[in-house]
């Protein structure tokens, strides 16, 4: 078979552009690919953000303009290029109206109100840029809304151009659709026959996720469960018939972490090393992660959260229970930055319990390191999570997880069972706070016995889920999108 020739679009990818876990899958996913011998590639939009850093991240332009329709006018695409971490080609679509700006999607006061725009002009002018550049693409590897237009494309308005090219579209939080007014039809090229309830037409607007769906060779989420979960009324955010429709076509698949940056064996930022078979450093690790955050002394179990501060993410059961969780004797460090009263809410907490909670609002590399290494337990309380990284990295650092059983925390972690010395932490179902407080509960009761607790650490240090394992599983639904018989759409 001859080489598969891919190119993934993304509206962010690591090392260039990141606001959350987005940036971390397609940026690992491109030099994963490469690994595996696959011609892949990657392009985004040349944000300001990446723009000053052009010399440090060794960004180039090409010389190359193109012109993309948008609705009655055409805007202009001018071409740079840099190399992944690995070295897969990166390109970056330069549009200073749309992209020269300080976020990349919005602003604490809410997104940018041409948001429609921006990715219409994205998705469109990625095939532009294509057909400039003179590349040949076999696969086009769209994630999210941002990029959900590109099979829509493949298969109307580009259709001869790109006969033989397939789509994948990756679903990462099915929350987040590209829902704008109906008029932004207009702007798609795609004209009014498209505005109807079997292709971008949603309730009166457009929803480009959903036009993804519909046209997509094949759809993957970012675990089997959640997979499941978005195809139910529950968790399919209003779009669960149309994946129902799409059913045969979606696939599960983890996300994987990088064990060269999370791995406490060589983890460059904690005072002190261990490994799965001598954990005693990390108890280095916990004494002086109190001392800087001036926690109190004592063998108290130490409880940490990195999170996106999001009702998604749980905070309210947190915030909540607090009180509970500092009476039970554990002690909680917190990171993140989010939704501001959620902030403003967890601060507040932080003074009233100094000395046994502390609230660091932002988000901060080297402290995060220093959770997972610290920490006895993290905490998920997730109302959803479609993957979740903070769990499986935990795991690597030896901090149980306590989690709620939902998406890719239910298929990573598996339950303590203490007759036969099995598992990796601990689960609940319920949304609640006392459901979450009795999974506590549960996993300090094992704290307590450090021959079960040393048996968990273990078996959670045990598990590992590369990107090279990932990798290969796209790779196999790349061929199979090839080699599906390519139909219009629903």
């Amino acid at each position: 078979m001859k080489e598969i020739r891919v190119l993934i679009t993304t509206s962010e990818a690591i090392p260039f552009a990141k606001t959350g876990g987005l940036a971390d899958v397609t940026g690992i996913l491109v030099d994963e690919m490469k690994r595996l011998r696959v011609d892949s590639r990657i392009i985004l939009p040349f944000y300001r953000g990446i723009k000053k850093r052009t010399d440090e991240l060794g960004i180039r332009y090409l010389g190359i303009e193109f012109m993309v329709p948008l609705g009655d006018t055409r805007e202009r695409g001018r071409l740079w290029k840099g190399k992944t971490t690995r070295g897969a080609d990166a390109y970056f679509i330069e549009n200073d109206r749309f992209y020269d700006r300080d976020e990349l999607y919005g602003t604490k006061d809410g997104d940018y109100h041409d948001n429609s725009s921006r990715f219409i002009f994205f998705s469109r002018g990625v095939l532009e840029a294509i057909k400039a550049l003179g590349l040949k693409v076999d696969l086009i590897h769209s994630h999210d809304w941002h990029t959900a237009l590109i099979p829509v494309y493949l298969k109307t308005i580009y259709r001869d151009e790109f006969r033989g090219t397939a789509s994948m579209l990756t679903i990462h939080n099915i929350g987040y659709q590209g829902i704008f007014h109906g008029h932004d039809i207009s702007l798609t090229g795609l004209g009014q026959e498209m505005f109807r309830i079997n292709a971008l037409e949603y309730y009166g607007r457009i929803n480009l996720l959903k036009g993804g769906i519909l046209f997509a060779d094949i759809i993957t989420t970012v675990s089997k469960s959640y997979a499941g979960e978005i195809m139910t009324p529950a968790g399919g955010a209003g779009l669960d018939g149309v994946l129902r429709e799409r059913s045969h076509d979606i696939y599960g698949i983890l996300n994987g972490i990088d064990y060269t940056e999370w791995n406490p064996r060589r983890d460059r930022f904690i005072p002190a090393r261990y490994n799965r078979k001598d954990t005693s450093k990390k108890g280095v690790c916990k004494e002086a992660l109190k001392r800087e955050y001036r926690l109190m002394e004592g063998d108290r179990p130490l409880i940490g959260m990195v999170s996106r501060l999001a009702s998604q993410k749980g905070i309210e059961l947190v915030t909540s229970s607090m009180d509970s969780i500092i009476r039970s004797g554990a002690q909680m460090i917190i990171l993140g930055k989010g939704e501001e009263s959620l902030e403003r809410g967890l601060l507040r907490l932080g003074n009233r319990h100094g000395g046994n909670l502390c609230v660091n609002i932002g988000f901060d590399n080297l402290l995060a390191h220093k959770i997972y290494a610290g920490s006895d337990i993290l905490l998920m309380p997730s109302r959803y999570e479609p993957c979740g990284l903070g769990q499986l990295i935990a795991m690597s650092y030896g901090t149980i997880p306590v989690v709620r059983r939902t998406g890719g925390l239910a298929d990573t972690v598996t339950e303590y069972d203490p007759d036969t010395g099995m598992g990796t932490g601990f689960l609940f179902d319920e949304y609640s706070p006392d459901a979450m407080l009795n999974s506590l509960k549960q996993a300090l009761e094992f704290y307590n016995n450090k021959g079960h607790w040393q048996r968990i650490m273990y078996n959670a240090m045990s598990k590992r889920y590369t990107w090279r394992e990932s990798a290969r599983r796209y790779l196999t639904l790349y061929k199979k999108a090839l080699y599906k018989p390519h139909s219009m759409g629903s």
